[in-house]
């Protein structure tokens, strides 16, 4: 299963929902306003493939590791931290989907950089991961 969970790029785990949640007051960002984020987003990623010579990719998913590389490189603590997370032991399939995951969330951001809050929220979706490749 430790090879399987590696291929996915985003691996939370969701608790049900109870009934005292749905009394909670609604989220600060409406689903429009998240559409309009994931709309700008793939738009600065078209763009950017664009630029690079790359039309046929749309999103970061389709960058491969050396085109990755140049477009999804953290700053210093960014960098720092990704260094950090040998505890969770990636493959380098893993490092990479690290490397999308945070791209793409600085690309939500609208910012040019990756930093080091983009990288920490990339690797807290592969927690389960570890834990589960811990636990096998």
């Amino acid at each position: 299963s430790g090879p399987l969970l590696d291929r996915m790029d985003i691996q939370i785990e969701l608790g049900a929902v109870r009934p005292s949640d749905l009394s909670l007051p609604p989220a600060k960002e409406s689903s429009a306003d998240v559409a309009q984020r994931v709309a700008a987003a793939r738009d600065i990623q078209r763009k950017r493939f664009g630029a690079l010579g790359k039309p046929n990719l749309r999103t970061n998913a389709e960058a491969d590791g050396n085109l990755l590389e140049e477009i999804a490189t953290p700053d210093a603590p960014g960098l720092k931290l990704l260094r950090e997370a040998d505890s969770m032991n990636l493959s380098a399939r893993g490092y990479h989907r690290v490397l999308r995951v945070a791209r793409t969330l600085a690309d939500l951001d609208a910012r040019t950089e990756i930093a080091r809050i983009h990288i920490a929220e990339a690797l807290s979706y592969r927690q389960r991961l570890a834990s589960f490749q811990i636990a096998a």
